[in-house]
């Protein structure tokens, strides 16, 4: 299991004025930050939107502190990453090259570099009116512990992006925020059938989390720490119990502890994971003839039209 430690602390109050005290003060602000998790060593950070502005600044100030701040931030990011052999997000607004700006979330790579960018492809109303504008693409990051989507704030309420992404199948969902989302969070990881981490940098009365694909809460900060890690496992499927109770037992008797089947309750389906080294997920699959959730889905519905009244 790879280590995923998410980070969802309040942006910096006050007034910081827009030079470069402005820039050094919010550089000391993630390096403290970040220095919370790093020393468990996780594979991934995730933190929350729009993660180097003030929250106390007006439009004009923003602009003007942007200015002063360059790739300063960035590179804080980039050599942190490389120093510590992890994956880091950066989400913060980039100039477009032709006036207008993106609101952007950067993977950075183990070794410092940008393994790619997602652009917010549904900005508001309001983002939109200050020249913010949307990205068009969702695209997925190959990483050395499996494939990884984006997504950020708003975008959690529209189907088209879910859609892209549930058809991409990641084996992780990056979401970048201010607003929490509620239950959005865990329909997405459950119709993404994907690990869902969550940086929320609201208020600490909404929590950052680490979703399942069976939609549960996986590690999650609290009302004391900003700050969460926790090692799951991405080698993992979802599985209906329909069908599926023998060769779910009959693994279970074979494999014992290196096997997980996690009944999240409710829901019907299970998340099957392999814990051993030896065989993967897909090997079990096939071992144990178990029918994974979407094709069980596609078979209810080829039934379904075959049995339909003309």
């Amino acid at each position: 299991a790879c280590r995923r430690s998410v980070v969802g602390p309040q942006r910096p109050a006050g007034d910081p004025g827009t030079g470069q005290a402005a820039v050094d003060r919010m550089i000391d602000f993630w390096r403290a930050k970040l220095d919370q998790v790093l020393p468990e060593s996780p594979d991934l950070v995730v933190v929350p939107e729009n993660c180097d502005s003030y929250r106390t600044h007006s439009i004009e100030d923003r602009l003007l502190y942007y200015a002063a701040r360059e790739d300063q931030v960035l590179d804080l990011f980039s050599e942190t990453a490389r120093l510590n052999g992890c994956y880091l997000t950066y989400p913060a607004l980039r100039e477009a090259g032709d006036g207008s700006w993106r609101n952007s979330l950067r993977l950075i790579g183990r070794d410092g570099e940008t393994v790619g960018i997602y652009d917010k492809n549904h900005p508001t109303i309001r983002e939109i009116e200050h020249n913010i504008l949307p990205g068009t693409d969702a695209p997925i990051f190959d990483c050395d512990f499996g494939r990884v989507g984006a997504a950020i704030c708003f975008d959690l309420n529209f189907d088209r992006l879910r859609k892209q992404y549930a058809a991409a199948r990641p084996d992780l969902v990056l979401f970048s925020s201010v607003y929490h989302g509620g239950l959005m969070q865990s329909y997405w990881a459950y119709s993404c059938r994907a690990h869902l981490v969550a940086a929320i940098g609201a208020t600490p009365r909404a929590p950052s989390a680490i979703v399942s694909p069976a939609g549960e809460t996986v590690a999650a900060t609290t009302n004391y720490f900003d700050h969460a890690t926790a090692a799951f496992n991405l080698d993992c499927a979802l599985v209906h119990l329909d069908y599926n109770r023998p060769g779910l037992a009959e693994m279970r008797r074979k494999y014992g502890a290196d096997v997980s089947v996690v009944d999240p309750g409710y829901l019907g389906s299970v998340l099957v994971s392999s814990e051993s080294d030896d065989r993967t997920v897909d090997d079990l699959v096939a071992e144990f003839d178990l029918e994974l959730l979407d094709d069980y889905f596609e078979r209810a519905l080829t039934e379904r039209d075959r049995a339909a009244p003309e």
